[in-house]
Protein backbone atom coordinates (compact mmCIF):
# COMPACT_ATOMS: atom_id res chain seq x y z
CA UNK A 1 0.00 0.00 0.00
CA UNK A 2 2.76 2.39 0.47
CA UNK A 3 4.34 2.23 -2.85
CA UNK A 4 0.80 2.66 -4.10
CA UNK A 5 0.76 5.27 -2.40
CA UNK A 6 3.73 6.60 -3.67
CA UNK A 7 3.11 6.12 -7.07
CA UNK A 8 -0.43 7.56 -6.48
CA UNK A 9 1.42 10.68 -5.33
CA UNK A 10 3.86 10.91 -8.15
CA UNK A 11 1.26 10.70 -10.93
CA UNK A 12 -1.24 13.55 -9.13
CA UNK A 13 2.63 15.62 -8.95
CA UNK A 14 3.22 14.85 -12.58
CA UNK A 15 -0.56 16.33 -13.74
CA UNK A 16 0.23 19.11 -11.57
CA UNK A 17 3.35 19.45 -12.53
CA UNK A 18 2.50 19.61 -16.23
CA UNK A 19 -0.44 21.52 -15.96
CA UNK A 20 1.67 24.18 -13.87
CA UNK A 21 4.61 24.12 -15.60
CA UNK A 22 2.31 24.65 -18.91
CA UNK A 23 0.59 28.23 -17.30
CA UNK A 24 4.29 29.34 -16.07
CA UNK A 25 5.27 28.84 -19.76
CA UNK A 26 2.44 30.67 -21.64
CA UNK A 27 3.63 33.75 -19.11
CA UNK A 28 6.92 33.62 -19.45
CA UNK A 29 6.57 34.02 -22.90
CA UNK A 30 4.40 37.46 -22.17
CA UNK A 31 7.36 38.09 -20.29
CA UNK A 32 10.07 37.35 -22.76
CA UNK A 33 8.28 38.66 -25.66
CA UNK A 34 8.15 41.99 -23.98
CA UNK A 35 11.59 42.16 -23.03
CA UNK A 36 12.52 41.31 -26.84
CA UNK A 37 10.21 44.52 -27.54
CA UNK A 38 11.95 46.48 -24.79
CA UNK A 39 15.33 45.94 -26.44
CA UNK A 40 14.27 46.39 -29.94
CA UNK A 41 12.68 49.62 -28.90
CA UNK A 42 16.80 50.43 -27.65
CA UNK A 43 18.24 49.14 -30.41
CA UNK A 44 16.24 51.61 -32.93
CA UNK A 45 16.35 54.92 -30.53
CA UNK A 46 19.87 54.64 -29.07
CA UNK A 47 23.51 54.16 -30.55
CA UNK A 48 25.78 51.50 -29.59
CA UNK A 49 27.58 53.53 -27.27
CA UNK A 50 24.90 54.44 -25.33
CA UNK A 51 23.50 50.88 -25.52
CA UNK A 52 26.22 49.76 -24.27
CA UNK A 53 25.83 52.36 -21.29
CA UNK A 54 22.42 51.51 -20.28
CA UNK A 55 23.27 47.47 -20.38
CA UNK A 56 26.21 47.51 -18.64
CA UNK A 57 24.58 50.13 -15.56
CA UNK A 58 21.45 47.71 -15.37
CA UNK A 59 24.05 44.28 -15.27
CA UNK A 60 25.17 45.83 -12.15
CA UNK A 61 22.20 45.93 -9.72
CA UNK A 62 20.71 43.33 -11.90
CA UNK A 63 23.83 40.86 -10.98
CA UNK A 64 22.88 41.56 -7.50
CA UNK A 65 18.93 41.23 -7.90
CA UNK A 66 20.63 37.36 -9.52
CA UNK A 67 22.54 36.84 -6.90
CA UNK A 68 20.70 37.84 -3.52
CA UNK A 69 16.89 38.02 -4.53
CA UNK A 70 15.68 35.98 -7.46
CA UNK A 71 18.86 33.72 -6.63
CA UNK A 72 19.95 32.42 -3.50
CA UNK A 73 17.27 33.92 -1.20
CA UNK A 74 13.91 33.03 -3.15
CA UNK A 75 15.46 29.46 -3.74
CA UNK A 76 16.47 29.10 0.18
CA UNK A 77 13.29 30.65 0.87
CA UNK A 78 11.11 28.33 -1.24
CA UNK A 79 12.93 25.42 -0.14
CA UNK A 80 12.54 26.38 3.50
CA UNK A 81 9.20 27.58 3.47
CA UNK A 82 7.66 24.44 1.48
CA UNK A 83 9.09 21.79 3.98
CA UNK A 84 8.06 24.01 6.82
CA UNK A 85 4.59 24.12 5.80
CA UNK A 86 4.81 20.55 5.21
CA UNK A 87 6.36 19.27 8.58
CA UNK A 88 5.04 22.35 10.71
CA UNK A 89 1.91 23.79 8.88
CA UNK A 90 0.99 26.72 7.32
CA UNK A 91 0.91 29.42 10.55
CA UNK A 92 4.74 28.72 11.09
CA UNK A 93 5.72 28.44 7.59
CA UNK A 94 3.43 32.55 7.09
CA UNK A 95 5.52 33.34 10.74
CA UNK A 96 8.82 32.59 9.07
CA UNK A 97 7.94 34.78 5.88
CA UNK A 98 7.50 37.83 8.16
CA UNK A 99 10.73 37.52 9.25
CA UNK A 100 12.22 37.24 6.29
CA UNK A 101 11.00 39.83 4.16
CA UNK A 102 12.13 41.73 7.27
CA UNK A 103 15.61 40.79 7.12
CA UNK A 104 15.34 41.32 3.22
CA UNK A 105 14.03 44.28 2.81
CA UNK A 106 17.02 46.13 5.61
CA UNK A 107 19.70 44.38 4.09
CA UNK A 108 18.62 44.49 0.76
CA UNK A 109 18.18 48.97 1.98
CA UNK A 110 21.85 48.96 3.49
CA UNK A 111 22.90 47.01 -0.13
CA UNK A 112 21.59 49.58 -2.41
CA UNK A 113 22.52 53.12 -0.15
CA UNK A 114 26.32 51.39 -0.28
CA UNK A 115 26.14 50.53 -4.39
CA UNK A 116 25.15 54.17 -4.78
CA UNK A 117 28.16 55.53 -3.05
CA UNK A 118 30.65 53.35 -4.44
CA UNK A 119 28.95 53.16 -8.28
CA UNK A 120 32.48 54.84 -10.06
CA UNK A 121 34.34 52.29 -8.53
CA UNK A 122 32.25 49.48 -9.36
CA UNK A 123 32.02 50.72 -13.47
CA UNK A 124 35.60 51.06 -13.72
CA UNK A 125 35.70 47.07 -12.26
CA UNK A 126 33.90 45.75 -14.63
CA UNK A 127 33.50 48.06 -17.71
CA UNK A 128 37.43 48.95 -17.69
CA UNK A 129 37.39 49.52 -21.54
CA UNK A 130 34.98 52.38 -21.23
CA UNK A 131 36.05 55.49 -22.25
CA UNK A 132 35.33 58.12 -19.81
CA UNK A 133 32.58 59.93 -21.45
CA UNK A 134 30.65 56.59 -21.45
CA UNK A 135 32.25 55.51 -18.27
CA UNK A 136 30.24 58.84 -16.51
CA UNK A 137 27.31 58.19 -18.19
CA UNK A 138 27.22 54.45 -16.37
CA UNK A 139 27.61 55.65 -13.55
CA UNK A 140 24.41 57.81 -13.28
CA UNK A 141 22.11 55.29 -14.73
CA UNK A 142 23.60 52.77 -12.07
CA UNK A 143 23.18 54.95 -9.10
CA UNK A 144 19.47 55.88 -10.80
CA UNK A 145 18.72 52.14 -10.76
CA UNK A 146 20.32 50.52 -7.65
CA UNK A 147 17.03 50.51 -5.80
CA UNK A 148 15.58 47.81 -8.11
CA UNK A 149 17.78 45.54 -6.37
CA UNK A 150 15.46 45.92 -3.41
CA UNK A 151 11.87 46.41 -5.33
CA UNK A 152 12.85 43.10 -7.80
CA UNK A 153 14.23 41.14 -4.71
CA UNK A 154 11.12 41.60 -2.53
CA UNK A 155 8.72 40.84 -6.14
CA UNK A 156 11.32 37.11 -5.73
CA UNK A 157 10.40 36.59 -2.69
CA UNK A 158 6.63 37.14 -3.08
CA UNK A 159 6.89 35.09 -6.07
CA UNK A 160 8.12 32.43 -3.72
CA UNK A 161 5.40 32.68 -1.43
CA UNK A 162 3.04 32.09 -3.94
CA UNK A 163 5.07 29.46 -5.75
CA UNK A 164 4.87 27.44 -2.43
CA UNK A 165 1.26 27.78 -2.31
CA UNK A 166 1.01 26.35 -6.16
CA UNK A 167 0.08 29.60 -7.48
CA UNK A 168 1.94 30.23 -10.34
CA UNK A 169 0.78 32.29 -13.09
CA UNK A 170 0.54 35.77 -11.07
CA UNK A 171 4.10 35.35 -10.45
CA UNK A 172 5.22 34.20 -13.68
CA UNK A 173 3.47 37.40 -15.40
CA UNK A 174 4.78 40.13 -13.11
CA UNK A 175 8.09 40.16 -14.88
CA UNK A 176 5.97 40.95 -18.24
CA UNK A 177 4.72 44.19 -16.12
CA UNK A 178 8.87 45.10 -15.17
CA UNK A 179 9.08 45.63 -19.23
CA UNK A 180 5.38 46.71 -20.01
CA UNK A 181 6.57 49.67 -16.77
CA UNK A 182 10.33 50.01 -18.39
CA UNK A 183 9.29 50.66 -21.73
CA UNK A 184 6.20 52.95 -21.31
CA UNK A 185 7.83 55.20 -18.67
CA UNK A 186 11.14 54.92 -20.01
CA UNK A 187 10.26 55.63 -23.44
CA UNK A 188 8.12 58.31 -23.05
CA UNK A 189 10.17 60.11 -19.86
CA UNK A 190 13.19 59.56 -22.33
CA UNK A 191 11.49 61.52 -25.22
CA UNK A 192 10.64 64.23 -22.52
CA UNK A 193 14.38 64.45 -21.49
CA UNK A 194 15.60 64.19 -24.81
CA UNK A 195 13.49 64.13 -28.33
CA UNK A 196 16.88 62.92 -29.87
CA UNK A 197 17.65 60.70 -27.76
CA UNK A 198 20.33 61.55 -26.84
CA UNK A 199 22.89 60.50 -23.58
CA UNK A 200 20.01 62.26 -21.36
CA UNK A 201 17.05 60.57 -22.60
CA UNK A 202 18.94 57.08 -21.10
CA UNK A 203 18.24 59.07 -17.60
CA UNK A 204 14.58 58.20 -18.49
CA UNK A 205 15.25 54.78 -19.22
CA UNK A 206 16.57 54.36 -15.85
CA UNK A 207 13.91 55.94 -14.09
CA UNK A 208 11.85 53.53 -15.90
CA UNK A 209 13.62 50.36 -14.92
CA UNK A 210 12.44 51.72 -11.33
CA UNK A 211 8.97 51.94 -12.48
CA UNK A 212 8.61 48.42 -13.78
CA UNK A 213 10.52 47.12 -10.66
CA UNK A 214 7.76 48.54 -8.67
CA UNK A 215 4.83 47.13 -10.73
CA UNK A 216 6.71 43.64 -10.69
CA UNK A 217 6.04 43.58 -6.82
CA UNK A 218 3.10 45.54 -7.02
CA UNK A 219 0.61 43.01 -9.58
CA UNK A 220 1.73 40.07 -6.98
CA UNK A 221 0.55 41.58 -3.92
CA UNK A 222 -3.22 41.25 -4.34
CA UNK A 223 -3.08 37.43 -4.74
CA UNK A 224 -0.69 36.95 -2.00
CA UNK A 225 -3.16 39.01 0.50
CA UNK A 226 -5.77 36.17 -1.15
CA UNK A 227 -3.70 33.53 0.69
CA UNK A 228 -4.00 35.50 3.91
CA UNK A 229 -0.82 36.88 4.13
CA UNK A 230 -0.12 39.96 5.92
CA UNK A 231 2.87 41.45 6.35
CA UNK A 232 3.84 42.78 9.70
CA UNK A 233 7.79 43.48 10.59
CA UNK A 234 9.46 40.86 12.77
CA UNK A 235 12.80 40.86 14.21
CA UNK A 236 12.69 37.94 15.92
CA UNK A 237 15.43 36.27 13.90
CA UNK A 238 16.89 33.72 16.22
CA UNK A 239 14.22 31.64 14.63
CA UNK A 240 15.28 27.70 13.13
CA UNK A 241 13.64 28.66 9.64
CA UNK A 242 15.60 31.78 9.43
CA UNK A 243 18.97 30.02 10.21
CA UNK A 244 17.63 27.50 7.82
CA UNK A 245 17.41 29.63 4.86
CA UNK A 246 20.20 31.68 5.82
CA UNK A 247 22.73 28.38 5.67
CA UNK A 248 20.51 27.58 2.44
CA UNK A 249 21.56 30.88 0.95
CA UNK A 250 25.69 31.18 1.87
CA UNK A 251 26.51 28.24 -0.04
CA UNK A 252 24.17 29.21 -2.91
CA UNK A 253 25.27 33.05 -3.06
CA UNK A 254 28.65 31.85 -3.53
CA UNK A 255 27.65 28.87 -6.39
CA UNK A 256 25.42 31.29 -8.10
CA UNK A 257 28.57 34.34 -7.33
CA UNK A 258 29.93 32.17 -9.55
CA UNK A 259 27.46 32.91 -12.68
CA UNK A 260 27.63 36.30 -11.78
CA UNK A 261 31.91 36.16 -11.70
CA UNK A 262 30.84 34.81 -15.41
CA UNK A 263 29.39 37.71 -16.38
CA UNK A 264 31.33 40.34 -14.82
CA UNK A 265 34.50 38.98 -16.75
CA UNK A 266 32.35 38.42 -19.61
CA UNK A 267 31.41 42.08 -19.73
CA UNK A 268 35.34 42.90 -18.64
CA UNK A 269 36.69 41.48 -21.90
CA UNK A 270 33.40 42.87 -24.05
CA UNK A 271 34.15 46.54 -22.75
CA UNK A 272 37.22 46.47 -24.40
CA UNK A 273 35.98 45.26 -28.09
CA UNK A 274 34.89 48.84 -28.94
CA UNK A 275 30.73 50.19 -28.91
CA UNK A 276 28.46 47.50 -29.12
CA UNK A 277 29.63 44.42 -28.46
CA UNK A 278 28.20 44.66 -24.44
CA UNK A 279 24.65 44.99 -26.23
CA UNK A 280 24.98 42.86 -28.99
CA UNK A 281 25.42 39.88 -26.38
CA UNK A 282 23.04 41.22 -24.57
CA UNK A 283 20.30 40.99 -27.32
CA UNK A 284 21.65 37.51 -28.56
CA UNK A 285 21.53 36.55 -25.36
CA UNK A 286 18.37 37.68 -24.75
CA UNK A 287 16.91 35.37 -27.70
CA UNK A 288 18.75 31.96 -26.27
CA UNK A 289 16.28 32.99 -23.08
CA UNK A 290 13.51 32.91 -25.04
CA UNK A 291 13.06 29.22 -25.52
CA UNK A 292 15.44 28.66 -22.28
CA UNK A 293 12.64 31.10 -20.13
CA UNK A 294 9.64 29.15 -21.96
CA UNK A 295 11.07 25.65 -20.84
CA UNK A 296 13.71 25.47 -18.64
CA UNK A 297 13.06 28.19 -16.48
CA UNK A 298 9.17 26.84 -16.08
CA UNK A 299 10.26 23.72 -15.51
CA UNK A 300 13.01 24.63 -12.65
CA UNK A 301 9.94 26.89 -11.06
CA UNK A 302 7.44 24.25 -10.46
CA UNK A 303 9.70 21.24 -9.96
CA UNK A 304 11.22 23.18 -6.87
CA UNK A 305 8.50 22.98 -4.53
CA UNK A 306 7.54 19.62 -5.75
CA UNK A 307 11.10 17.83 -5.01
CA UNK A 308 11.28 19.57 -1.63
CA UNK A 309 8.21 18.14 -0.31
CA UNK A 310 8.90 14.77 -1.95
CA UNK A 311 12.81 14.84 -0.01
CA UNK A 312 10.89 16.18 3.21
CA UNK A 313 8.82 12.75 2.60
CA UNK A 314 11.11 10.77 2.46
CA UNK A 315 9.36 9.86 -1.42
CA UNK A 316 13.00 8.88 -2.90
CA UNK A 317 11.08 6.84 -6.03
CA UNK A 318 9.10 10.17 -6.40
CA UNK A 319 11.84 12.42 -6.46
CA UNK A 320 14.56 10.29 -8.85
CA UNK A 321 11.57 9.84 -11.05
CA UNK A 322 10.44 13.65 -10.92
CA UNK A 323 13.99 14.82 -11.64
CA UNK A 324 14.86 12.55 -14.34
CA UNK A 325 11.90 13.58 -15.81
CA UNK A 326 11.99 17.03 -15.85
CA UNK A 327 14.90 17.17 -17.56
CA UNK A 328 13.62 14.74 -19.71
CA UNK A 329 11.13 17.23 -20.70
CA UNK A 330 13.64 20.11 -20.68
CA UNK A 331 15.44 18.59 -23.42
CA UNK A 332 12.56 17.57 -25.31
CA UNK A 333 11.73 21.17 -25.74
CA UNK A 334 15.49 22.95 -26.21
CA UNK A 335 17.25 20.64 -28.56
CA UNK A 336 15.13 21.66 -31.30
CA UNK A 337 15.10 25.45 -30.10
CA UNK A 338 19.22 25.28 -30.12
CA UNK A 339 19.02 23.76 -33.96
CA UNK A 340 16.36 26.13 -35.24
CA UNK A 341 18.45 29.57 -33.26
CA UNK A 342 22.25 28.17 -35.16
CA UNK A 343 20.62 27.87 -38.29
CA UNK A 344 18.06 30.66 -38.72
CA UNK A 345 20.57 33.05 -36.47
CA UNK A 346 21.17 35.45 -39.27
CA UNK A 347 17.55 36.13 -40.31
CA UNK A 348 15.56 35.66 -36.95
CA UNK A 349 18.36 38.64 -36.00
CA UNK A 350 17.75 40.87 -38.85
CA UNK A 351 13.71 40.78 -38.20
CA UNK A 352 13.76 41.27 -34.98
CA UNK A 353 16.70 43.76 -34.10
CA UNK A 354 17.63 45.63 -37.70
CA UNK A 355 15.85 49.21 -37.06
CA UNK A 356 16.70 52.46 -36.85
CA UNK A 357 19.92 52.62 -35.86
CA UNK A 358 20.66 49.19 -35.71
CA UNK A 359 22.42 48.47 -39.25
CA UNK A 360 23.14 45.38 -40.71
CA UNK A 361 26.75 44.89 -39.43
CA UNK A 362 25.29 44.80 -36.24
CA UNK A 363 23.01 42.74 -36.89
CA UNK A 364 25.82 40.16 -38.35
CA UNK A 365 27.47 40.43 -35.18
CA UNK A 366 24.87 39.94 -32.85
CA UNK A 367 23.87 36.83 -34.84
CA UNK A 368 27.26 34.84 -34.53
CA UNK A 369 26.99 35.22 -30.49
CA UNK A 370 23.44 33.98 -30.90
CA UNK A 371 24.54 31.07 -33.29
CA UNK A 372 27.23 29.97 -30.16
CA UNK A 373 24.90 30.68 -26.95
CA UNK A 374 22.57 28.55 -28.17
CA UNK A 375 25.33 25.84 -27.76
CA UNK A 376 24.58 25.57 -24.06
CA UNK A 377 20.55 26.18 -24.15
CA UNK A 378 20.52 22.23 -23.25
CA UNK A 379 22.82 22.57 -20.47
CA UNK A 380 21.23 25.52 -18.89
CA UNK A 381 17.65 24.93 -19.41
CA UNK A 382 18.67 21.01 -17.50
CA UNK A 383 20.48 23.02 -15.17
CA UNK A 384 17.15 24.45 -13.71
CA UNK A 385 16.11 21.28 -12.81
CA UNK A 386 19.17 19.58 -11.25
CA UNK A 387 20.42 22.38 -9.39
CA UNK A 388 16.85 22.40 -7.28
CA UNK A 389 17.38 18.69 -6.83
CA UNK A 390 20.42 19.32 -4.80
CA UNK A 391 19.08 22.25 -2.64
CA UNK A 392 15.92 19.80 -2.48
CA UNK A 393 17.94 16.91 -0.58
CA UNK A 394 20.03 19.85 1.10
CA UNK A 395 23.34 19.07 -0.75
CA UNK A 396 24.09 22.84 -1.18
CA UNK A 397 27.78 22.51 -1.45
CA UNK A 398 27.98 20.55 -4.64
CA UNK A 399 26.83 23.05 -6.90
CA UNK A 400 28.90 25.90 -5.60
CA UNK A 401 32.03 23.52 -5.36
CA UNK A 402 31.32 22.76 -9.37
CA UNK A 403 30.14 26.24 -9.85
CA UNK A 404 33.55 27.88 -8.68
CA UNK A 405 35.68 25.34 -11.16
CA UNK A 406 33.76 26.98 -13.76
CA UNK A 407 34.58 30.55 -12.67
CA UNK A 408 38.41 29.65 -13.70
CA UNK A 409 37.00 27.77 -16.45
CA UNK A 410 35.27 30.93 -17.71
CA UNK A 411 38.38 33.48 -17.65
CA UNK A 412 40.22 30.60 -19.08
CA UNK A 413 38.12 30.29 -22.38
CA UNK A 414 37.40 33.92 -22.08
CA UNK A 415 40.81 34.78 -22.54
CA UNK A 416 41.89 31.80 -24.69
CA UNK A 417 39.09 33.11 -27.41
CA UNK A 418 38.99 36.98 -27.40
CA UNK A 419 42.85 37.83 -26.54
CA UNK A 420 44.46 34.85 -28.05
CA UNK A 421 42.37 34.00 -30.52
CA UNK A 422 40.93 37.41 -31.34
CA UNK A 423 37.31 35.90 -31.88
CA UNK A 424 35.45 39.46 -29.99
CA UNK A 425 31.77 38.86 -28.89
CA UNK A 426 31.03 35.40 -30.57
CA UNK A 427 34.23 34.15 -28.33
CA UNK A 428 32.65 35.15 -25.16
CA UNK A 429 29.15 33.59 -26.63
CA UNK A 430 30.96 30.18 -27.00
CA UNK A 431 32.80 30.56 -23.05
CA UNK A 432 29.43 30.97 -21.94
CA UNK A 433 28.14 27.73 -23.75
CA UNK A 434 31.23 25.64 -22.76
CA UNK A 435 30.79 26.53 -19.26
CA UNK A 436 26.84 25.87 -18.78
CA UNK A 437 27.45 22.72 -20.80
CA UNK A 438 30.46 21.53 -18.35
CA UNK A 439 28.17 22.54 -15.43
CA UNK A 440 25.46 20.32 -16.26
CA UNK A 441 27.37 17.53 -16.87
CA UNK A 442 29.31 17.26 -13.96
CA UNK A 443 26.63 18.11 -11.68
CA UNK A 444 24.83 15.04 -13.54
CA UNK A 445 27.38 12.94 -12.53
CA UNK A 446 27.54 13.66 -8.89
CA UNK A 447 23.26 13.47 -8.68
CA UNK A 448 22.73 10.34 -10.65
CA UNK A 449 26.04 8.41 -7.84
CA UNK A 450 23.97 10.10 -5.29
CA UNK A 451 20.59 8.53 -5.77
CA UNK A 452 22.04 5.10 -7.63
CA UNK A 453 20.38 5.44 -10.96
CA UNK A 454 18.65 8.23 -12.53
CA UNK A 455 16.72 7.17 -15.76
CA UNK A 456 19.37 7.00 -17.78
CA UNK A 457 17.98 4.56 -20.22
CA UNK A 458 15.13 6.30 -20.66
CA UNK A 459 17.06 9.49 -21.09
CA UNK A 460 19.26 7.74 -23.76
CA UNK A 461 16.70 6.13 -25.49
CA UNK A 462 14.39 9.54 -25.81
CA UNK A 463 17.36 11.26 -26.82
CA UNK A 464 17.56 9.25 -29.66
CA UNK A 465 14.53 9.16 -30.86
CA UNK A 466 14.93 12.37 -30.09
CA UNK A 467 18.22 13.14 -32.58
CA UNK A 468 15.69 11.53 -35.44
CA UNK A 469 13.32 14.32 -34.56
CA UNK A 470 15.64 16.98 -34.74
CA UNK A 471 17.12 15.54 -37.77
CA UNK A 472 14.03 16.71 -39.77
CA UNK A 473 13.84 20.13 -38.56
CA UNK A 474 17.00 21.18 -39.35
CA UNK A 475 16.58 19.67 -42.47
CA UNK A 476 13.86 21.69 -43.37
CA UNK A 477 15.48 25.12 -41.64
CA UNK A 478 18.50 24.48 -44.19
CA UNK A 479 16.20 24.07 -46.91
CA UNK A 480 14.88 27.32 -46.13
CA UNK A 481 17.57 28.77 -45.42
CA UNK A 482 19.49 28.14 -49.52
CA UNK A 483 15.89 28.62 -50.92
CA UNK A 484 13.59 31.24 -49.19
CA UNK A 485 16.10 33.47 -46.94
CA UNK A 486 18.98 32.98 -49.13
CA UNK A 487 18.75 36.96 -49.49
CA UNK A 488 18.25 37.70 -46.22
CA UNK A 489 21.08 40.43 -45.76
CA UNK A 490 19.20 42.66 -48.16
CA UNK A 491 15.84 41.55 -49.04
CA UNK A 492 13.07 44.10 -47.59
CA UNK A 493 11.49 43.47 -44.55
CA UNK A 494 7.95 41.66 -44.84
CA UNK A 495 8.97 39.29 -47.56
CA UNK A 496 11.86 38.14 -45.51
CA UNK A 497 9.37 38.00 -42.80
CA UNK A 498 7.29 36.40 -44.15
CA UNK A 499 9.85 33.62 -45.34
CA UNK A 500 11.06 33.50 -41.93
CA UNK A 501 7.47 32.66 -40.19
CA UNK A 502 7.31 29.71 -42.93
CA UNK A 503 10.59 28.12 -42.73
CA UNK A 504 9.92 28.45 -38.76
CA UNK A 505 6.39 26.48 -38.97
CA UNK A 506 7.70 24.29 -41.77
CA UNK A 507 10.12 23.13 -39.50
CA UNK A 508 8.29 23.24 -35.92
CA UNK A 509 5.15 20.99 -37.80
CA UNK A 510 7.99 18.73 -39.23
CA UNK A 511 9.46 18.39 -35.77
CA UNK A 512 6.43 17.58 -33.74
CA UNK A 513 5.11 15.20 -36.69
CA UNK A 514 8.37 13.18 -36.28
CA UNK A 515 8.37 13.29 -32.88
CA UNK A 516 5.02 11.95 -32.09
CA UNK A 517 5.50 9.22 -34.86
CA UNK A 518 8.73 7.71 -33.28
CA UNK A 519 6.95 7.47 -29.87
CA UNK A 520 8.21 10.38 -27.87
CA UNK A 521 6.68 9.62 -24.26
CA UNK A 522 6.76 12.95 -23.22
CA UNK A 523 5.85 14.60 -26.25
CA UNK A 524 2.67 12.47 -25.75
CA UNK A 525 2.42 14.30 -22.22
CA UNK A 526 2.34 17.66 -23.87
CA UNK A 527 -0.05 17.17 -26.81
CA UNK A 528 -2.20 15.30 -23.79
CA UNK A 529 -1.39 18.55 -21.27
CA UNK A 530 -2.82 21.15 -24.34
CA UNK A 531 -5.85 18.76 -24.99
CA UNK A 532 -6.95 19.16 -21.90
CA UNK A 533 -6.35 23.21 -22.05
CA UNK A 534 -8.30 23.18 -25.50
CA UNK A 535 -11.04 20.82 -23.83
CA UNK A 536 -11.19 20.62 -20.32
CA UNK A 537 -14.54 18.55 -20.26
Amino acid sequence: MTHERADAATRSGEKLNTRAAGVVSLAVLCSRVLGLVRLQVFAALFGPAINDAFTMAFRIPNLLRDLVGEGALSVAFVTTFSKTAATQGDARAWALAHKIATLATIVLSGIVILGIVLAPWIVALIAPGFDPAKAALTVTLTRIMYPFILLVSLAALVMGMLNARNVFGVPAMASSFFNLGTIIAGVGLGWWLDPHFGPRAALGLAIGTLVGGALQLGVQLPSLARLGYRFRPDFHWRDPGVKAVLRLMVPSVIAASSTQVNVVVNSVFASRLGNGPVFWLQAAFRLMQFPLGMFGVALGTVALPMLSRLAAAGNWVGLRSELARGMRLAFLMTVPASIGLILLAGPIVSVLYQHGRFNAAQALETAAALRLYALGLCGYAALKVLVNAFYALDRRKTPMVVSLGAVGLNFLLSWLLTVRLEWGPPGLALSTACVATANFLILYAIMRHHLGRLESRAMLAMLGRLSLACAGLALVCWAGMHWLLAGWVVEPFWPKLAALVLVIAGGAGTFFALATLLGIDEMREILRAVRRKLHPG
